[in-house]
């Protein structure tokens, strides 16, 4: 079956403004035109505007869409697998959201005091999720699944005053790499130092022993990996790298 542009809109909720942007960057192209040049769009361009929408849900940027789905690897029944696994994981990280907020709802409601360590709970749990679910198999791989699930339950045990710590860091390192890198600065100087400092006390706020090795190689996979890159470039690009190279410099 074959769609209009204004009834593909109908049918998928894109916009036709949308569909028009999608065909002049190259992401969805028509399958062909009407005699009065009006853009036709067949099953094949239906399957894709899917996996774009796919995508989007997922927060990928449409030329990352594009990328993906031009790749003659391409293989969409892995990629809808793969689309089902993190939207499972989504709905299952969002329950417990709903449960924490329904459980303080009903505390409030009965005046009866819910403790600090209960509140973070669900947070401490999304966290150790979301890490196992993005580099959980590497770092099972790399320093074994007894080391990992050591890691994750200390994250769960930990006091309230150490999550907000760990949480705080994170957030600290973050900005100190965007002013480094901002101004210029050298990893080996000061700004580098600090870095370097900041983030060996969030490797082991949680408790973890700390390895310099370890810290190096970690900090490496922040420019290997390009999930760590993203994460510390999100602000300002650049980032990740001050933050390897000022490790690679300042931690012996």
């Amino acid at each position: 079956m074959e769609y209009t542009i204004q009834e593909l809109s109908r049918l998928s909720g894109v916009t036709t403004r949308a569909l028009r942007w999608y065909d002049k960057i190259g992401l969805l192209k028509p399958s062909g035109r009407t005699e009065g040049g009006y853009r036709r769009y067949g099953p094949a361009e239906v399957d894709r505007l899917q996996d774009i929408l796919y995508y989007r849900a997922l927060g990928v940027e449409l030329a990352q869409v594009k990328e993906i789905l031009d790749d003659p690897s391409f293989d969409r029944l892995a990629i809808l697998r793969g689309h089902l696994s993190a939207l499972e994981g989504e709905r299952e990280r969002i329950q417990k959201l709903i449960d924490s907020v329904t459980e303080t709802i009903r505390t409030q409601e009965r005046n009866e005091i819910m403790s600090d360590e209960k509140k973070f709970e669900a947070f401490k749990r999304q966290l150790v999720e979301e890490t196992e679910r993005l580099y959980g198999a590497e770092s099972r791989e790399k320093y074994g699944g007894a080391e990992v699930d050591a890691s994750n339950a200390r994250i769960m045990g930990a006091a309230l005053e150490q999550f907000q710590e760990y949480e705080r860091l994170g957030q600290e390192i973050l900005d100190k790499l965007s002013a480094a890198v901002a101004a210029g600065a050298d990893p080996a100087g000061s700004a580098g130092q600090e870095a370097a400092d900041l983030h060996r006390r969030w490797l082991t706020i949680m408790g973890d022993k700390y390895d310099a090795r370890r810290h190096r190689e970690i900090a490496e996979l922040y420019v290997q990996d390009e999930r760590f890159t993203a994460y510390y470039d999100r602000e300002r690009p650049g980032c990740a790298r001050f933050l390897r190279d000022a490790v690679a410099h300042w931690v012996k």
